[in-house]
């Protein structure tokens, strides 16, 4: 898993120079952090849920399953067309019930479309897909085979995201094709709610929702979010869930709220929640190219923590573990506050400055030695008040408040 990282990133940086030198400008920098951040996340998280998910399916398979299924060729074939019919009803359902949209919502935010979207994935939607995917080892499917199968059924979208790539003739008719998931994540009324397939679009066109690429999408949500907030873009839509069910009267009601249609959530309650949550202290002046290159380098820096980390991941105490997991959420968070240009980036730098040292006292061989280290960074500290200055200043020209 640690090598995907290097090899993916790679892909994403081919496309960019293709789109680069075809005139066209498919990336935003703003956008493609935000999409590596997410997908950062959802990595470091996997190390944690991949082992319960397994553990599911296995006790799922000792105590509950229906056929005693063995390893071979059609076996496996047939697993991996299972695992995509699957995908098509999560994938559906995921648009079509509020409680699963608010984890995939993540996925369609974007308003670029390119390699880096396919990194906008949540750990709350693997949990979604794994519960949907326990029927397999129910069939009689074991867990080494599921989870196998699934690394392979998740390697294929990431090469559906992208606008580099036309039309491929005759797979078109077989297989999910870039063209086929760009309609996907189009907002155009006419691509709504089509092409949920996976890996085969055999399902789509034979439960009615197929569509054609016949215009130039417009991507993201069809009322786009307007914001770079780590913490808005992956909670933004449990709280318009949890407001609306607040202020509907009776159970039936409400339970229409959390299992219905997004179309049950009014759209008018978003700019309510947006003024309570991110508008305060927030002041929208475009980003400057000192925090870009601040931020492109916070950004750099966690992807190759977090390579190391799963690359030596069985060699790595547990507290140190929880420790790297919050220093690297906490730069995810920052990066995000600092593109919505918020005013308490300061304390997510000290928290995390912190929870580093507490790791390296516990871990490093000779910790009085960090000691004298952070007590001869503590003037540093002092001139707090002046770098939060040179920071307002650089957002909005002014220090006051």
């Amino acid at each position: 898993m640690a090598w995907a990282i290097p090899l993916f990133l790679g892909l994403m940086g081919i496309e960019y120079l293709v789109a680069r030198k075809t005139g066209k400008n498919y990336f935003g920098f703003s956008s493609t952090v935000s999409n590596i951040s997410i997908g950062i996340a959802e990595r470091l998280l996997d190390t944690f849920t991949v082992g319960i998910f397994y553990f599911i399916y296995d006790y799922i398979h000792q105590h509950f399953a229906i056929f005693d299924i063995k390893s071979s060729v059609l076996l496996w074939i047939a697993l991996l067309i299972l695992t995509d019919f699957i995908w098509y009803w999560y994938h559906r359902l995921a648009h079509e019930v509020n409680l699963l949209w608010a984890a995939h919502v993540v996925h369609h935010q974007s308003e670029d479309f390119n390699y880096t979207v396919s990194a906008r994935i949540t750990v709350f939607q693997a949990f979604f897909r794994m519960a949907f995917w326990s029927v397999l080892p129910v069939i009689g499917f074991p867990a080494a085979m599921i989870v196998s199968v699934q690394l392979v059924h998740g390697l294929y979208p990431f090469f559906i995201h992208t606008r580099t790539i036309g039309k491929l003739g005759i797979l078109e008719y077989i297989f999910v094709t870039p063209s086929h998931h760009r309609v996907h994540h189009a907002s155009n009324e006419k691509y709504l709610d089509h092409n949920y397939g996976d890996v085969f679009i055999i399902w789509d066109k034979l439960f009615g929702t197929f569509a054609v690429e016949d215009e130039e999408p417009e991507y993201g949500l069809t009322k786009p979010l307007d914001s770079h907030s780590f913490l808005w873009q992956h909670f933004h839509f449990i709280l318009e869930i949890l407001y609306t069910v607040r202020q509907t009267e009776g159970f039936g009601a409400k339970w229409k709220v959390i299992f219905g249609k997004p179309d049950y959530i009014d759209p008018a309650i978003r700019p309510k929640l947006e003024e309570h949550f991110l508008s305060k202290n927030r002041k929208r002046t475009g980003n400057t190219g000192r925090l870009q290159y601040y931020v492109a380098w916070q950004t750099g820096g966690i992807i190759t923590i977090l390579f190391f980390f799963l690359l030596f991941e069985n060699y790595i105490p547990v507290f140190a573990q929880i420790c790297v997991t919050l220093v690297i959420l906490l730069t995810l968070i920052n990066s995000g506050a600092i593109l919505e240009q918020r005013r308490w980036v300061f304390y997510l730098e000290y928290a995390r400055l912190l929870i580093a040292f507490i790791a390296l006292y516990y871990c490093w061989p000779y910790p009085y030695l960090l000691t004298v280290f952070a007590l001869v960074q503590l003037p540093f500290f002092l001139y707090r008040n002046i770098i939060e200055q040179r920071y307002l200043r650089l957002l909005y020209g002014t220090v006051n408040r």
